[in-house]
């Protein structure tokens, strides 16, 4: 299935609290059960303003369509192409 990374512009997302992440990450999940297992959240990534998603979903319709149930936004969408590491280097 394709990962794809998704920026989402969230003004203070690094000064929520751990009961806010918590809240909004029980309602993502509750979102993906009902949409299937077509869709599927690896890991986020919070920054000062910015979180960064990990999915993997069949299409980019189907990330938007989970960001516009969950009430957040998905400003960008990337395809990830290929994965590299430290171990790239060698």
């Amino acid at each position: 299935m394709p990962k794809y990374v998704i920026e989402r512009e969230v003004p203070g997302a690094g000064n929520l609290t751990e009961t806010q992440l918590r809240e909004l990450s029980q309602k993502s999940v509750r979102v993906l059960k009902e949409m299937g297992p077509g869709i599927q959240w690896l890991h986020s990534y919070v920054t000062g303003d910015k979180v960064y998603c990990v999915y993997l979903a069949p299409d980019e319709a189907s990330i938007k369509e989970h960001a516009k149930r969950v009430g957040v936004p998905a400003n960008r969408v990337s395809a990830v192409r290929r994965m590299i590491d430290a171990s790239s280097a060698e």
